[in-house]
């Protein structure tokens, strides 16, 4: 019989995998089992072959199939429409070799096609002709399905693959033919064209819907029927066809699934699947859930309940189905709920609870709650557990936190509290998942259990509806924008609790709660609970030192200590005259500053026993070396306390848990705990009576969480009937004062990974390439084709099984076509940046020479855009004199003449983006050899001194309106880098796009637009920001140059033309000139006076004070 594989026999070459092929195609008279396994074993030797004779092939550290298709090299010259048939074959391959499923004959039909395409690709590339034949259905011969036993399936299997030699001992035995063969690629790429069979490709991709199916545990043309006729439809026949219905153990429809084109939007379904549902509640008298999918998306309604479509990562699997099924009898109304006493008996957290129930049963899936810290939020989360669980509203719970302590003690509790709850830690990996209701884990943990935790049958144990609630411990806006993926996989109730401010959460996180700005579910914060009795307040001793606010001035020393100065730092060339304040506790600690704060601490701190002893203290330090810093100083300083009285608590230390457990007992010392990051969040110390904060904290909801250590009740702490009633905090690095001002922070969330820069840099640059003065030159083309290449490879080497690239699937398949790239539009820009950039990972382990690709890559983006780059570049030319000392490596001194040209001043003059991708592919792999050089570390004596102590309150007494000014003065003083500042700071007129941008901080970040008016009336934004911030001094001596000139003005013009100069540095604007007729100005003379024979003068003075006026106030 004649196969759609014979072509291969004529080319010898091909021999060894032309016959599994034929075979393959020939299997299918036997069982479609055996043909999906056959077709999988001729793409595994038609792989292998590929693998044998081309020299642009590296081969992966396992060479299995999957590991070989997923090399980025295989990638790179492979067809990428090609991938998915190629995993489609693979994957009905592993279906029939380890499930019970059914191999229907269309889809071993398929695999066959998918097999055929490869096929006609290697020929295509490595043949002396090529015909590109299409794929003949109507030769396979119809026969009866034989029913083959999984375990003979099995065994053919196993069987095919044992005799495989390793591939590297075949790449030996065929060197000479490899090359010939690689060039032949090469040279038929070029010459010939290639294009994949469409008919196959949409099959393919229609054929995902039915190995999702699977995947979920569904039998096709068992429990999941195809073309279900129904009865009842409002057409002129009353028929429809149901494209899928998914059936229980019972006979009745659980769901539709109404499938789109790839290329239609899947709500489009929606009413048809509704019609559907109608139909099969009248003939069943169970109404199904409905599934609406493309292939790409797909959206989930249950309307027997009232609740809104929804979009879901897939299909549910028949136990979850049922479940929901099940639900619509078995729930009891969320009224009337009794909540346990012995979890939680407070009347706030009795309301908090009844608020999330009367949220979910309005059909909210979102809540967030708002509870300072000691107010028991997570005895409210437990208790939502047990009344959700006895109302039968959730089984399996997911609890999410940013650290191993926090889970582990979250877990601590529900076990305590909820003694029948079967829990798991996913960290720890001591009980079983499977077997647990209640999951807790971290963020990145969770992440890849999705992908690899296992249930007994070997499928997936967290499916997209695994979950039916997932507790967020401390919500803020980076953990969505890090972690998102998570909540767009689980189909489940979002419960979030936060300790930061209600007013104070950035709009972004309500957002994501579907809640409006300022109203969570529920709000409880400290003022209140002070108020009720519940915590305790705090009052401030804020303490400015000089070394802390201003660094370390040579000049400012004392003559002793100038020559400690030049005998501590005489050989570190990068210490100079002025050491900033940013270095202090940094790198260099000094002995008087350490001694200043602790002298504070033991003499104002808050003590206990009748004033005998200090109380319960935490130190929280800048760094480990800060932390043993403090702790040798006190231990100097005060040794009658003896060893045990403070100690250093942070990762650093062995064994620091059973430090952590000796602070937290009443009885036990230490006294003082000196944390670096470990006590900031997380631990309940009741007896904590003292703060101290020696280092510099900008994120608001850190700042609250640290906080919140001190506020629990404790009883008789100062004596018998003598409770704890406040705590202190000193605050010795600004703290206070900045949140006063600047409430909402600096978000400190997770950044960008560098392979996430680097791959939305390398996407501006070919963006930017796309300007017609570069496709005119042939280097340019080349460049961003190869740039493009490279992208592409990031995008099919995804693996497409893993949950994250899932949801993500249109995007990667839309982009992985090269003709995407050819005219990058705003919005494919911003699609491929949310939807690629973040899931592509490195090709390489090698992190110093991807931050080095990064910085080449901001340069090359700088130049496209005419954008300053001199930090970067400054970066380059140190690394190349750091190398150029290191020629007796002998890679190193291979690269000496581009090491040499780079720290040239007419490299960079005449620099091109190929100069430096010929740079960063010269020196990219050089960089291993530079030495870390880690800060040296300072201990010194210098004379520190008190500049102001101030005594304050609570932070949340000052968060109201009669702050604005304050916020916005504090706000534009920090923040004169940003382009916007900077510009009115140094004369410059303000864009649109800049003044915008101010509006939103001044009216939306920091106050409302009717803040701005009630405090500065109808004052514009320039002229405002140029009066707080003053004018860069550098700018207005430029402005007024021509006049200080010896030879053009007398000595009194010139000091009169200074004091207007000083005016304006500090003032910003003369808005009256009639100040020129004041002090200080009267005392030189008036302008009339001082110019009365050389008015013109006068008159290009004032001309340069008005314009200068209105650039503060006109739009560019």
């Amino acid at each position: 019989m004649c196969t759609n594989f014979d072509f291969l026999k004529q080319n010898k070459q091909y021999s060894d995998f032309a016959d599994q092929a034929i075979e393959a195609e020939k299997s299918l008279l036997v069982s479609s089992a055996t043909c999906a396994i056959l077709s999988r074993r001729a793409l595994e030797l038609a792989v292998r072959w590929v693998y044998s004779f081309d020299n642009a092939l590296r081969l992966p550290y396992q060479d299995n199939i999957s590991s070989l298709i997923h090399e980025p090299t295989f990638q790179d010259i492979i067809e990428p429409s090609l991938f998915t048939m190629l995993k489609f074959i693979i994957k009905l391959g592993n279906i029939a070799v380890h499930t019970n499923n059914v191999i229907k004959r269309d889809d071993a039909v398929l695999s066959l096609r998918n097999l055929h395409e490869f096929c006609k690709w290697i020929d295509y590339c490595y043949s002396a002709e090529y015909v590109g034949g299409v794929f003949d259905e109507s030769l396979l011969e119809k026969s009866n399905e034989q029913k083959v036993r999984p375990e003979e399936l099995k065994d053919l299997y196993e069987q095919l693959s044992a005799k495989d030699k390793k591939l590297e001992e075949i790449r030996n035995e065929k060197n000479t033919l490899r090359e010939q063969l690689s060039a032949a690629r090469l040279l038929n790429n070029a010459n010939r064209h290639f294009r994949v069979d469409k008919i196959t490709e949409a099959q393919t991709r229609k054929k995902y819907i039915d190995l999702e199916l699977k995947e979920a545990g569904w039998n096709i043309g068992a429990d999941c029927l195809e073309e279900v006729e129904v009865v009842g439809m409002p057409n002129s026949t009353g028929l429809g066809y149901v494209d899928y219905v998914l059936f229980g153990n019972d006979g009745k429809p659980l769901a539709v699934v109404e499938a789109k084109k790839t290329s239609v939007d899947p709500l489009v379904g929606s009413q048809q699947a509704k019609l559907y549902a109608d139909c099969l509640q009248n003939q069943y008298g169970q109404r199904p859930v409905m599934f609406t999918t493309n292939g790409f998306e797909v959206f989930f309604t249950d309307d027997s309940l009232g609740y809104a479509r929804r979009k879901v990562s897939g299909i549910f699997t028949k136990e979850e189905l049922q479940l929901a099924i099940d639900r619509r009898i078995r729930r009891k109304p969320l009224v009337n709920i009794e909540i346990n006493d012995n979890i939680t008996d407070r009347p706030y957290q009795k309301e908090a609870i009844i608020a999330v129930c009367e949220s979910i049963a309005s059909k909210h899936r979102k809540m967030l709650l708002v509870q300072a810290t000691g107010s028991g939020k997570t005895r409210v989360a437990i208790s939502i557990v047990d009344v959700l669980g006895r109302h039968n509203y959730v089984k399996n719970v997911l609890f999410l936190a940013d650290r191993k302590a926090l889970v582990k003690q979250a877990k601590k509790s529900f076990v305590n509290l909820l003694p029948n709850l079967t829990c798991c830690n996913l960290l720890d990996g001591k009980d079983s998942p499977e077997q647990s209701r209640m999951i807790f884990s971290t963020y990145p943990t969770i992440m890849n259990a999705i992908d690899e935790t296992k249930n007994e049958f070997g499928k997936k144990l967290f499916t997209a509806a695994h979950f039916d609630l997932i507790i967020i411990d401390e919500s803020h806006r980076s953990i969505y924008k890090k972690y998102q993926d998570i909540f767009n996989y689980f189909d489940a109730y979002l419960l979030g609790l936060t300790a930061t401010p209600k007013n104070e959460i950035d709009k972004n996180t309500y957002s994501i709660f579907d809640l409006e700005r300022g109203v969570p579910t529920f709000a409880y914060e400290l003022e209140k609970a002070v108020e009720e009795g519940y915590l305790v307040d705090y009052s401030t001793i804020e303490v400015k030192t000089k070394i802390m606010e201003e660094g370390i001035h040579y000049n400012d020393l004392s003559e002793e200590e100038k020559d400690l100065f030049d005998e501590t730092f005489e050989n570190d060339e990068a210490v100079d005259d002025t050491i900033s304040s940013n270095a202090v506790n940094e790198w260099l600690f000094n002995n008087d500053t350490i001694d200043m704060v602790l002298k504070y601490l033991m003499e104002q701190g808050l003590r206990i026993e009748g004033g005998d002893k200090l109380g319960k203290t935490i130190v929280f330090a800048k760094n480990s070396k800060h932390a043993k810093a403090i702790v040798e100083r006190f231990n100097k300083r005060y040794p009658e306390y003896g060893a045990d009285f403070i100690k250093q608590i942070d990762y650093s230390i062995n064994y620091v848990d059973t430090l952590i457990d000796d602070f937290s007992t009443k009885e036990k010392m230490p006294q003082i705990a000196v944390s670096v990051d470990m006590l900031d969040t997380g631990i309940d110390i009741p007896e904590l009576l003292n703060l101290v904060f020696f280092k510099k904290v900008r994120s608001y909801s850190k700042f609250w969480q640290m906080i919140g250590r001190g506020t629990r009740l404790c009883k008789d702490l100062l004596g018998v009937g003598k409770d704890k009633d406040k705590f202190l905090i000193f605050d010795f690095c600004n703290n206070f004062e900045f949140f006063r001002a600047d409430t909402h922070g600096v978000e400190t969330g997770i950044q960008e990974s560098i392979s996430e820069k680097i791959y939305n840099c390398k996407v501006s640059i070919v963006r930017e390439l796309q300007e017609t003065r570069y496709l005119s030159e042939e280097v340019y083309v080349d460049y961003r084709n190869d740039l493009v290449d490279d992208l592409i490879s990031g995008i099919t080497s995804l693996d497409k099984d893993s949950f994250r690239v899932k949801l993500h699937l249109r995007y990667v398949e839309k982009y992985k076509n090269k003709e995407e790239w050819e005219n990058l539009e705003t919005i494919k820009v911003s699609e491929i940046k949310e939807h690629i950039a973040s899931i592509v990972y490195p090709l390489e382990d090698n992190e110093l020479a991807r931050r080095f690709d990064y910085l080449i890559y901001s340069i090359d983006l700088a130049l496209l855009q005419s954008r300053d780059a001199t930090k970067a570049v400054n970066g380059i030319i140190g690394t190349a004199e750091r190398l150029s000392k290191l020629y007796n490596i002998p890679q190193v001194k291979a690269e000496q003449l581009t090491i040499e040209k780079v720290q040239t001043k007419d490299f960079w003059d005449a620099i091109t983006i190929i100069d430096l991708d010929y740079v960063r592919i010269a020196l990219r792999d050089l960089i291993r050899f530079i030495e870390k050089e880690g800060q040296k570390i300072y201990y010194t004596d210098f004379t520190d001194q008190i500049l102001m102590v101030n005594e304050g309150q609570s932070l949340y007494h000052s968060n109201d309106l009669q702050n604005y000014k304050k916020k916005v003065e504090f706000y534009l003083k920090e923040h004169r880098d940003t382009i916007a500042v900077y510009k009115i700071h140094n004369n410059k007129k303000l864009s649109q796009g800049d003044l915008k941008e101010l509006e939103n901080i001044l009216w939306e970040e920091l106050g409302s637009k009717a803040d701005y008016e009630k405090e500065y009336g109808d004052t514009p934004i320039g002229k405002l920001i140029r009066k707080i911030v003053g004018v860069n001094r550098e700018t207005v001596n430029e402005a007024f140059s021509e006049f200080l000139s010896e030879e053009r003005l007398n000595g009194n013009q010139i000091k009169f033309v200074k004091l207007i100069i000083d005016y304006i540095v500090a003032n910003g604007n003369v808005d009256d000139n009639a100040l020129l007729m004041q002090e200080p100005f009267r005392s030189v003379g008036s302008i009339t006076t001082l110019f009365k024979d050389d008015m013109g003068t006068a008159r290009k003075i004032m001309n340069q004070i008005d314009e200068i006026k209105r650039n503060s106030e006109e739009i560019a």
